[in-house]
């Protein structure tokens, strides 16, 4: 597991720290001692921990030693035991240090019996130790991480969500971006407690921190089912994967743009086919002759919209609502004619009469990020977006799409 392996990682760096620590203190022990301790350490230094441990059991075996000489050669197992991945005599070694401390050192001994007994799987024992290495002070972000380790495996999920759901608050609530980990634990968590609507949401908190592929897809798949979307917008949600490069079918390429030439939006099609083309998932294998057709449909009507782009807008002007006016706006962003298209669609969004204001605020961010030059605008716009039909959610992730 991830988690565990970065506690490991901590613990034995914090470890090798107290071993070189250690032969700090170690002036005054006797030679029998002192000698096979500093060949510890230097085995240690050279990344030899098994030799390292060998050599303080060897320390440990001289008879007669001091509070102090025994102090040292604990501190020297410990280190060793923990980078030689030997748990057992880790926590022996470490048990016996505890005692003999105080103060920040108490805790911070106490953050490596926790992170030792995780490593053992015997969570109630690092959880003893970690609630102790609390109690002395310790904050630490090893500690952080094995609180959040112990409650993931402790199948306690709606822990697992509270503490994950706080965390992400908190961060958003100083103006930060909520850590990456926290978002995944919280999803996770509502994900196994049923909690479908919070899960969604975490979902689009991930993928708007954190526009990662896997969150686009995880997302995408899951929009179209939230209560009230509108069928209208299928395009939108294939638009999106484009942007976001989460296309990866033959027949996705093919729907979108298909969808494009019903909508009015042959030079999108034409785009997207020639894309489809570009990643060898059109143009091949048995339907490759169905792709060319589709192709050349498209070529021809995108050849028939700028011819008659003109007349379809002077139409439109004449209208009571500017509905129309929005679309064919849009089609000139989609034939290229990007600042032409965003003046079109604010004439359309003036008029009185407007049947889909949110659809129309959509089409006029979109159209502004790809003007290229008013990305700052596009998102205030998109921000503006409020539709219940799933108008608000398209806008919000295209402020996610990577310019």
């Amino acid at each position: 597991m991830k988690t565990l392996r970065v506690l490991t990682t901590l613990a034995a760096a914090a470890l090798l720290t107290l071993g070189a620590a250690s032969m700090s203190h170690a002036q005054g022990v006797r030679a029998e001692i002192g000698k096979p301790l500093q060949q510890a350490s230097e085995l240690l230094r050279a990344g030899k921990a098994r030799e390292a441990l060998a050599k303080a059991r060897e320390a440990d075996a001289v008879g007669g030693k001091t509070a102090a000489e025994q102090l040292i050669i604990d501190r020297m197992k410990a280190a060793a035991a923990q980078r030689a991945n030997d748990f057992p005599t880790a926590i022996a070694a470490l048990e016996a240090i505890h005692p003999k401390v105080g103060g920040t050192e108490a805790g911070q001994i106490a953050e490596q019996l926790a992170a030792a007994y995780a490593q053992t799987r015997n969570n109630a024992k690092a959880t003893e130790w970690m609630n102790k290495a609390i109690a002395a002070g310790n904050n630490s972000a090893t500690i952080r991480q094995l609180q959040q380790f112990l409650l993931s495996t402790s199948g306690d999920f709606n822990a697992i969500a509270r503490d994950s759901a706080a965390a992400v608050q908190a961060a958003e609530q100083a103006g930060r971006r909520p850590a990456e980990d926290d978002l995944l634990r919280l999803a996770d968590a509502q994900n196994r407690l049923g909690q479908t609507n919070a899960y969604v949401a975490t979902l689009e908190k991930l993928l708007l921190n954190y526009p990662k592929k896997d969150y686009w897809n995880a997302y995408l798949g899951r929009v179209a089912r939230k209560a009230g979307f509108s069928p209208r917008y299928e395009l939108d949600l294939l638009r999106l994967r484009l942007a976001s490069g989460t296309i990866t079918k033959t027949e996705e390429y093919m729907e979108a743009a298909q969808l494009a030439l019903q909508a009015g939006f042959p030079a999108e099609a034409r785009r997207i086919i020639e894309q489809g083309y570009a990643n060898k998932l059109l143009g091949t294998g048995a339907e490759a002759s169905r792709h060319q057709r589709l192709r050349d449909l498209a070529i021809k009507q995108e050849g028939e919209s700028k011819a008659n782009i003109a007349s379809q807008v002077a139409e439109a002007e004449k209208a009571k609502d500017g509905d129309n006016l929005v679309k064919w706006g849009y089609a000139l962003v989609t034939l290229g004619e990007v600042d032409r298209g965003i003046g079109v669609i604010q004439q359309g969004m003036a008029m009185p009469g407007l049947k889909r204001p949110d659809e129309a605020r959509l089409r006029l961010g979109m159209a502004q990020l790809q003007s290229g030059k008013a990305r700052n605008a596009a998102v205030q716009t998109l921000r503006g977006v409020r539709g219940t039909d799933g108008t608000a959610d398209i806008a919000r992730l295209w402020t996610a799409v990577q310019p």
